[in-house]
């Protein structure tokens, strides 16, 4: 029987787009809720102005559906991992604010011109919600991204000074030691050192070791959001049907992987890390069982 020790526990995650929750910790997200945790996903925009992967759902971003169709794949992708989700302000209120530099950037709508507003309504969710711990970026956004970015002042700014906030990170050893594991599938290449240390954070205050359930739910979850993620395990979607096969060298290290639409290929690990952002660390909720 699993261990219902997070019964009766709250926890938030605020995430910017569609697919950033199951990327950074969708694994610790369902083993949580599997644990007894209520778990609440917020998503902030709709991630309108991603790429997608595969030629068949191209038209999505000329017809400006990219977001709709964003919001069913992060409902399928909550669904995988068993948590509640929520847009915050409801959907299309924020606007994805694209990559730095992008003039985007001058839409009212965008996320990086609204703050303020996105910390009143994160200050309503929390009072509701009165979540143990809150899940979000760091402060450099993972790798960089406004939005991120944006989240992170956001949640900051909203919680409560002795909220106890975790950032999910992609550890850097980590992810250097399995990727040595990984073959690129046929076309993809492995990612270059500049590209991995924009990705990724030295350290770690937790190491949450995913049980095979939730290893199993994050991989589903990516599945899900199929227009984002292609896991290189053979899987052919809709939206995708063209396969792709990565070499596993060493499937302790690296037990699948993955890539983005810039064909990068990058180790899938069975664990997941996390820096304290704000509170103490005593009564760890993300400690595994």
């Amino acid at each position: 029987m699993k261990n219902r020790d997070l019964n009766g526990r709250r926890v938030v995650a605020v995430f910017a787009h569609p697919d950033d929750e199951t990327l950074f910790m969708g694994g610790t997200l369902a083993d949580l809720a599997a644990r007894g945790a209520d778990v609440t996903v917020i998503t902030v925009t709709l991630g309108e102005l991603g790429e997608i992967i595969g030629e068949p759902y191209q038209g999505l971003i000329a017809s400006d559906q990219l977001g709709g169709y964003r919001a069913a794949e992060l409902a399928h992708a909550l669904g995988a991992l068993d948590v509640h989700g929520l847009q915050l302000g409801g959907f299309g209120f924020f606007h994805d604010s694209g990559m730095a530099g992008s003039p985007d950037h001058d839409n009212p709508r965008a996320l990086v011109n609204r703050i303020d507003e996105a910390v009143a309504l994160l200050r309503e969710q929390f009072a509701i919600l009165a979540p143990d711990v809150i899940f979000t970026f760091g402060p450099d956004g993972g790798y960089g991204h406004p939005d991120h970015i944006a989240v992170n002042q956001a949640v900051h700014r909203a919680a409560a000074d002795e909220q106890r906030i975790w950032w999910p990170v992609f550890e850097a050893t980590a992810i250097d030691e399995a990727l040595e594991a990984v073959e690129p599938p046929l076309g993809w290449s492995l990612p270059d050192r500049a590209y991995l240390d924009n990705f990724t954070n030295s350290g770690a205050d937790v190491v949450y070791q995913l049980p095979a359930a939730a290893f199993a739910a994050k991989r589903a979850a990516m599945s899900a959001h199929a227009t984002q993620i292609w896991v290189a395990d053979g899987t052919v979607t809709r939206v995708n049907p063209h396969a792709a096969f990565a070499g596993l060298r060493n499937p302790g290290l690296a037990p699948a992987a993955y890539g983005l639409s810039n064909l990068l290929v990058m180790p899938l690990l069975d664990s997941e890390h996390f820096q304290l952002g704000n509170g103490s660390a005593s009564h760890v909720v993300v400690e595994p069982c």
